[in-house]
């Protein structure tokens, strides 16, 4: 499922709509400061596109096989976030974001070379996160795109590790940008595919087991 279609549309809606909600925004980043971040204040936190049960739209469909399924829906995840992150990478800079934080407290690493773990500016962090998941997205030994192939035992493990990053640019949004989407208008998308993203992630843990 992808919520891109109207992007074009509600950027050059942004200006017109940034008005409405001027006090409301102002408002809610002067209490963020002393009680919760911006994206937990209301109204944004309950802002979507879709409202409900996402049942519907991840549990796999009938005859599918379900390692099919997952492969199809981690390949979509990571196109949304990367359009989305294409969308916010002017604000994330070296400057603004020097580590890989997700709120205080909370800086994430990445191995280097030699496995051990370093901090990185988020904008190197995200970089190398997109190059390597592309690479194992891209591995026809992790993603066969043939009907002869087989998946390999690996593969719910790489798609973890693959999930797992992807939460953490996320975090990284949300906790550093979320003003950003606020911006630009983008809140009921940017919520709508984390509820999804969230949503596929339980429904697929409460019964990988079988698999």
């Amino acid at each position: 499922m992808s919520f891109f279609n109207s992007l074009g549309r509600i950027g050059r809606n942004s200006n017109r709509q940034k008005n409405k909600s001027t006090s409301s925004t102002t408002s809610a980043i002067g209490n963020s400061s002393v009680s919760k971040p911006l994206f937990l204040c209301q109204p944004f936190v309950r802002t979507a596109l879709l409202k409900g049960s996402f049942k519907t739209i991840v549990d796999p469909p009938k005859y599918v096989d379900v390692k099919e399924w997952l492969a199809l829906n981690v390949f979509e995840f990571f196109n949304s976030l990367n359009q989305f992150y294409g969308v916010l990478q002017e604000f994330c800079s070296l400057q603004t974001c020097p580590t890989m934080s997700a709120g205080p407290g909370c800086d994430y690493t990445w191995p280097d070379a030699n496995r051990r773990q370093i901090r990185l500016p988020a904008p190197h962090y995200i970089e190398y996160l997109l190059s390597w998941t592309n690479e194992r997205l891209n591995d026809e030994s992790i993603f066969p795109t043939k009907a002869s192939q087989e998946f390999p035992g690996v593969f719910t493990n790489n798609v973890k590790a693959i999930y797992k990053q992807m939460f953490r640019v996320f975090a990284h949004i949300y906790h550093n940008h979320f003003d950003k989407i606020l911006h630009l208008s983008l809140e009921a998308h940017w919520n709508s595919f984390f509820a999804h993203f969230i949503s596929f992630g339980k429904a697929w843990n409460e019964r990988h087991g079988k698999y």
